[in-house]
Protein backbone atom coordinates (compact mmCIF):
# COMPACT_ATOMS: atom_id res chain seq x y z
CA UNK A 1 0.00 0.00 0.00
CA UNK A 2 1.11 3.56 -0.69
CA UNK A 3 -0.39 6.91 0.15
CA UNK A 4 -1.83 8.73 -2.90
CA UNK A 5 0.11 11.95 -2.33
CA UNK A 6 3.36 10.06 -1.75
CA UNK A 7 2.90 8.24 -5.06
CA UNK A 8 2.05 11.50 -6.83
CA UNK A 9 5.26 13.13 -5.61
CA UNK A 10 7.35 10.05 -6.34
CA UNK A 11 6.14 9.87 -9.94
CA UNK A 12 6.64 13.60 -10.45
CA UNK A 13 10.27 13.18 -9.37
CA UNK A 14 10.87 9.93 -11.23
CA UNK A 15 9.57 11.30 -14.54
CA UNK A 16 11.00 14.82 -14.04
CA UNK A 17 7.61 16.32 -14.80
CA UNK A 18 8.67 19.91 -14.10
CA UNK A 19 11.14 20.06 -17.00
CA UNK A 20 8.52 19.52 -19.72
CA UNK A 21 6.32 22.01 -21.53
CA UNK A 22 3.29 19.87 -22.26
CA UNK A 23 -0.20 20.02 -23.76
CA UNK A 24 -1.95 19.27 -20.48
CA UNK A 25 -1.35 18.62 -16.77
CA UNK A 26 0.94 15.76 -15.78
CA UNK A 27 0.42 13.92 -12.50
CA UNK A 28 -2.73 13.41 -10.47
CA UNK A 29 -5.68 14.53 -12.64
CA UNK A 30 -8.59 13.11 -10.65
CA UNK A 31 -8.28 12.58 -6.90
CA UNK A 32 -9.58 9.35 -5.42
CA UNK A 33 -9.01 7.33 -2.27
CA UNK A 34 -5.99 8.04 -0.08
CA UNK A 35 -4.62 4.49 0.13
CA UNK A 36 -3.58 2.72 -3.07
CA UNK A 37 -3.18 -1.05 -3.22
CA UNK A 38 -4.04 -1.91 -6.82
CA UNK A 39 -3.02 0.00 -9.95
CA UNK A 40 -4.29 -0.40 -13.50
CA UNK A 41 -2.11 0.95 -16.32
CA UNK A 42 -3.26 1.74 -19.84
CA UNK A 43 -2.63 4.03 -22.77
CA UNK A 44 -5.65 6.35 -22.64
CA UNK A 45 -8.15 7.30 -19.91
CA UNK A 46 -11.11 6.19 -22.01
CA UNK A 47 -14.43 5.21 -20.47
CA UNK A 48 -13.75 1.60 -21.47
CA UNK A 49 -10.47 1.57 -19.53
CA UNK A 50 -12.09 3.25 -16.53
CA UNK A 51 -14.90 0.68 -16.52
CA UNK A 52 -12.34 -2.13 -16.75
CA UNK A 53 -10.48 -0.63 -13.77
CA UNK A 54 -13.73 -0.47 -11.81
CA UNK A 55 -14.37 -4.13 -12.61
CA UNK A 56 -10.83 -4.95 -11.45
CA UNK A 57 -11.42 -3.04 -8.18
CA UNK A 58 -8.50 -0.69 -8.81
CA UNK A 59 -7.55 2.19 -6.53
CA UNK A 60 -5.62 4.08 -9.22
CA UNK A 61 -5.16 4.23 -12.98
CA UNK A 62 -1.90 5.31 -14.62
CA UNK A 63 -2.10 6.38 -18.27
CA UNK A 64 -0.17 8.17 -21.00
CA UNK A 65 -3.17 10.10 -22.38
CA UNK A 66 -5.13 11.74 -19.58
CA UNK A 67 -8.41 13.64 -19.60
CA UNK A 68 -7.41 17.26 -19.86
CA UNK A 69 -5.72 18.98 -22.80
CA UNK A 70 -4.91 22.53 -23.78
CA UNK A 71 -7.73 24.06 -25.79
CA UNK A 72 -10.63 22.15 -24.22
CA UNK A 73 -13.50 24.32 -23.00
CA UNK A 74 -13.35 22.75 -19.53
CA UNK A 75 -17.00 21.81 -19.08
CA UNK A 76 -17.87 18.42 -17.58
CA UNK A 77 -20.50 17.42 -20.12
CA UNK A 78 -21.04 14.46 -22.44
CA UNK A 79 -18.15 11.99 -22.68
CA UNK A 80 -16.02 14.00 -20.22
CA UNK A 81 -18.75 13.97 -17.58
CA UNK A 82 -19.20 10.21 -17.97
CA UNK A 83 -15.48 9.53 -17.51
CA UNK A 84 -15.04 11.83 -14.52
CA UNK A 85 -18.29 10.67 -12.91
CA UNK A 86 -17.22 7.02 -13.14
CA UNK A 87 -13.85 7.77 -11.54
CA UNK A 88 -15.39 9.82 -8.72
CA UNK A 89 -18.24 7.43 -8.05
CA UNK A 90 -15.72 4.65 -7.40
CA UNK A 91 -13.11 6.89 -5.73
CA UNK A 92 -10.39 5.96 -8.25
CA UNK A 93 -7.28 8.10 -8.69
CA UNK A 94 -6.22 9.00 -12.22
CA UNK A 95 -2.54 9.72 -12.90
CA UNK A 96 -1.50 10.82 -16.40
CA UNK A 97 1.98 11.43 -17.86
CA UNK A 98 2.27 12.58 -21.45
CA UNK A 99 5.66 13.88 -22.66
CA UNK A 100 7.46 12.77 -19.46
CA UNK A 101 6.42 9.20 -20.26
CA UNK A 102 7.64 9.50 -23.84
CA UNK A 103 11.04 10.79 -22.81
CA UNK A 104 12.08 8.72 -19.78
CA UNK A 105 15.36 6.94 -20.61
CA UNK A 106 14.30 3.51 -19.34
CA UNK A 107 10.55 3.49 -18.59
CA UNK A 108 9.35 5.73 -21.40
CA UNK A 109 7.45 4.75 -24.53
CA UNK A 110 10.48 5.34 -26.74
CA UNK A 111 12.92 3.48 -24.51
CA UNK A 112 10.58 0.52 -24.12
CA UNK A 113 9.67 0.43 -27.81
CA UNK A 114 13.33 0.51 -28.78
CA UNK A 115 14.10 -2.30 -26.33
CA UNK A 116 11.55 -4.56 -28.02
CA UNK A 117 13.19 -3.88 -31.38
CA UNK A 118 16.73 -4.38 -30.13
CA UNK A 119 17.49 -0.65 -30.46
CA UNK A 120 19.38 1.55 -28.01
CA UNK A 121 19.59 5.31 -28.39
CA UNK A 122 22.96 7.02 -28.32
CA UNK A 123 21.56 10.44 -29.23
CA UNK A 124 18.39 12.50 -28.78
CA UNK A 125 16.86 14.99 -31.21
CA UNK A 126 13.79 17.16 -31.69
CA UNK A 127 11.80 19.40 -29.39
CA UNK A 128 12.52 18.60 -25.72
CA UNK A 129 14.80 15.75 -26.86
CA UNK A 130 11.88 13.39 -27.36
CA UNK A 131 13.31 11.71 -30.48
CA UNK A 132 15.66 8.72 -30.09
CA UNK A 133 18.33 7.59 -32.58
CA UNK A 134 20.88 4.80 -32.49
CA UNK A 135 22.76 2.23 -34.54
CA UNK A 136 20.77 -0.51 -36.24
CA UNK A 137 21.66 -4.14 -35.46
CA UNK A 138 24.02 -5.65 -38.02
CA UNK A 139 22.50 -6.34 -41.44
CA UNK A 140 19.07 -4.89 -40.61
CA UNK A 141 17.04 -4.42 -43.77
CA UNK A 142 13.78 -2.58 -44.29
CA UNK A 143 11.82 -5.82 -45.00
CA UNK A 144 13.21 -7.36 -41.80
CA UNK A 145 12.37 -4.27 -39.73
CA UNK A 146 8.87 -4.15 -41.22
CA UNK A 147 8.28 -7.81 -40.37
CA UNK A 148 9.64 -7.29 -36.85
CA UNK A 149 7.29 -4.34 -36.29
CA UNK A 150 4.31 -6.25 -37.67
CA UNK A 151 4.95 -9.13 -35.27
CA UNK A 152 5.65 -7.02 -32.18
CA UNK A 153 2.84 -4.48 -32.68
CA UNK A 154 0.23 -6.86 -34.05
CA UNK A 155 -0.35 -4.66 -37.09
CA UNK A 156 1.47 -3.89 -40.33
CA UNK A 157 3.06 -0.44 -40.52
CA UNK A 158 2.56 1.95 -43.40
CA UNK A 159 5.90 1.98 -45.19
CA UNK A 160 7.38 4.75 -47.35
CA UNK A 161 10.54 2.94 -48.44
CA UNK A 162 13.01 5.70 -49.28
CA UNK A 163 15.84 4.85 -51.65
CA UNK A 164 16.67 1.36 -50.38
CA UNK A 165 19.89 2.36 -48.62
CA UNK A 166 21.35 0.10 -45.89
CA UNK A 167 19.83 0.81 -42.49
CA UNK A 168 22.74 1.93 -40.34
CA UNK A 169 20.98 4.48 -38.12
CA UNK A 170 17.42 4.11 -36.86
CA UNK A 171 15.43 7.01 -35.39
CA UNK A 172 12.13 6.64 -33.58
CA UNK A 173 9.57 8.63 -31.62
CA UNK A 174 6.26 7.09 -30.58
CA UNK A 175 2.79 8.50 -31.13
CA UNK A 176 2.03 11.52 -33.27
CA UNK A 177 5.64 12.50 -33.94
CA UNK A 178 5.55 12.64 -37.72
CA UNK A 179 6.72 16.25 -37.44
CA UNK A 180 10.04 14.93 -36.05
CA UNK A 181 10.92 13.36 -39.41
CA UNK A 182 12.93 16.33 -40.60
CA UNK A 183 14.91 16.31 -37.35
CA UNK A 184 15.56 12.59 -37.77
CA UNK A 185 16.87 13.19 -41.29
CA UNK A 186 19.16 15.95 -40.04
CA UNK A 187 20.38 13.66 -37.24
CA UNK A 188 21.56 11.11 -39.82
CA UNK A 189 18.77 8.52 -39.74
CA UNK A 190 18.31 6.02 -42.55
CA UNK A 191 14.80 5.15 -41.33
CA UNK A 192 12.33 6.83 -38.98
CA UNK A 193 9.64 5.04 -36.95
CA UNK A 194 6.66 6.80 -35.41
CA UNK A 195 2.94 6.32 -34.93
CA UNK A 196 1.32 8.48 -37.58
CA UNK A 197 1.83 9.68 -41.15
CA UNK A 198 0.77 13.07 -42.48
CA UNK A 199 0.86 14.22 -46.08
CA UNK A 200 4.31 15.92 -46.14
CA UNK A 201 6.31 12.98 -44.79
CA UNK A 202 5.72 10.77 -47.84
CA UNK A 203 7.32 13.43 -50.02
CA UNK A 204 10.25 13.92 -47.63
CA UNK A 205 10.95 10.18 -47.67
CA UNK A 206 10.89 10.02 -51.47
CA UNK A 207 13.02 13.13 -51.88
CA UNK A 208 15.64 12.39 -49.20
CA UNK A 209 15.77 8.60 -49.48
CA UNK A 210 15.14 8.13 -45.74
CA UNK A 211 12.47 5.49 -45.10
CA UNK A 212 9.42 6.36 -42.99
CA UNK A 213 7.29 3.82 -41.12
CA UNK A 214 3.99 4.78 -39.49
CA UNK A 215 3.26 2.09 -36.92
CA UNK A 216 0.11 3.33 -35.18
CA UNK A 217 -0.22 5.97 -32.47
CA UNK A 218 -1.75 3.63 -29.90
CA UNK A 219 0.35 0.63 -30.90
CA UNK A 220 3.63 2.51 -30.48
CA UNK A 221 2.63 3.86 -27.06
CA UNK A 222 1.50 0.69 -25.28
CA UNK A 223 4.78 0.24 -23.44
CA UNK A 224 5.51 3.19 -21.17
CA UNK A 225 2.48 3.08 -18.90
CA UNK A 226 2.81 -0.66 -18.30
CA UNK A 227 6.54 -0.32 -17.55
CA UNK A 228 5.76 2.46 -15.08
CA UNK A 229 3.00 0.37 -13.51
CA UNK A 230 5.35 -2.57 -13.08
CA UNK A 231 7.98 -0.30 -11.54
CA UNK A 232 5.76 1.19 -8.86
CA UNK A 233 4.16 -2.20 -8.16
CA UNK A 234 7.61 -3.62 -7.46
CA UNK A 235 8.73 -0.65 -5.38
CA UNK A 236 5.64 -0.48 -3.17
CA UNK A 237 4.35 -4.07 -3.23
CA UNK A 238 1.22 -3.08 -5.14
CA UNK A 239 -0.98 -5.23 -7.34
CA UNK A 240 -0.69 -4.15 -10.98
CA UNK A 241 -2.48 -5.02 -14.20
CA UNK A 242 -2.00 -3.56 -17.68
CA UNK A 243 -5.23 -3.35 -19.68
CA UNK A 244 -4.92 -2.72 -23.40
CA UNK A 245 -8.01 -1.14 -24.95
CA UNK A 246 -7.49 -1.68 -28.66
CA UNK A 247 -7.43 1.39 -30.88
CA UNK A 248 -6.93 1.30 -34.67
CA UNK A 249 -5.38 4.78 -34.71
Amino acid sequence: MIDRDTLDQHLDNLLEVSRFKDYGPNGLQVEGKTEIRKVISGVTASLQLIEAAIEAKADAIVVHHGLFWRGQDGRLTGWMKRRVAALMAHDINLFAYHLPLDAHPTLGNNAQWGKRLGLAADQRFGDQDLGFIGDAPNDMTLPYLTAQLTESLGRAPTVIPGDGRPLKRVAWCSGGAQGYFEGAIQAGADVFLTGELSEPQAHYARETGVAFLACGHHASERYGAQALGRRIAHEYALEHQFIDIDNPA
